[in-house]
């Protein structure tokens, strides 16, 4: 739901859409992807290849993503070698750790400037030389008041990222939404919301999109709300 200017969508009772703008995607000031050496890309975000690609023209390399929304962003950019874990950074890393064969060079970790788990840790422990290097930051928006009255009339929010969950609470501080459902792309992605006055947290149980989409299930057939940073 967002490139750099990533939006949340609402479902209201009336099924009209609204978008409320919510975390910016934004690339770090002055960095330059620094692809010496490197023999294997590896994104764990939609965000980080869309950032990439405007910021570096290479395509050449092998791209090891952490689920299918990130390696549909990194064919649309234009990557022929693209290599899904379908799972979580763990994951991810046992995937490399398993194709380290097939490349020469360290794997790049290109990355938000808070990356959501420790792809170089878990790499550099399975013996695969790995850096990581921060190219994009997000940063919280505050939509206008109105706009946040009516999205928080939705029965259930979608969160995609810990940073997402945060500026939801930051919405939600000193007031009650016990209707609000909170449905977590991770366990991680809830960790925010501890303390928010809401109804059920839930997470799905592989941080991917589908699993995700399945939680809505179990909501009311009512109004729904997405959050992505």
């Amino acid at each position: 739901m967002m490139e750099s200017r990533r939006t949340t969508t609402s479902r209201l009772c009336s099924t009209r859409p609204l978008a409320l703008a919510l975390p910016e995607v934004a690339p770090l000031a002055g960095v330059v992807p620094d692809l010496t050496g490197v023999g294997a890309l590896a994104f764990t975000s939609a965000n980080g290849v869309r950032v990439f690609a405007d910021l570096d023209p290479d395509r050449g390399l092998p791209v090891f993503v952490v689920g299918q929304a990130t390696a549909q962003a990194a064919r649309a950019a234009g990557f022929r070698q693209v290599f899904s874990a379908d799972g979580d950074v763990d994951a991810l890393a046992r995937g490399l750790a398993g194709r380290a064969g097939e490349f020469r060079g360290s794997v790049l970790h290109l990355s938000a400037a808070e990356p959501a788990g420790d792809l170089t840790g878990a790499l550099a422990a399975a013996g695969v030389s790995a850096r990581r290097q921060a190219i994009y930051e997000t940063q919280p928006l505050t939509p206008p008041r109105d706009e946040i009255e009516r999205a928080l009339k939705a029965e259930a929010v979608l969160l995609h990222s810990p940073r997402a969950a945060r500026q939801l609470a930051l919405l939600l501080r000193g007031r009650e939404a016990r209707h609000l459902r909170a449905l977590c792309l991770s366990r991680a992605v809830a960790r925010p919301l501890a303390r928010a006055k809401i109804g059920e947290r839930a997470f799905a149980p592989l941080p991917m999109e589908a699993a995700l989409l399945n939680l809505i299930e179990r909501t009311a057939p009512a109004a729904a709300a997405s959050v992505s940073p």
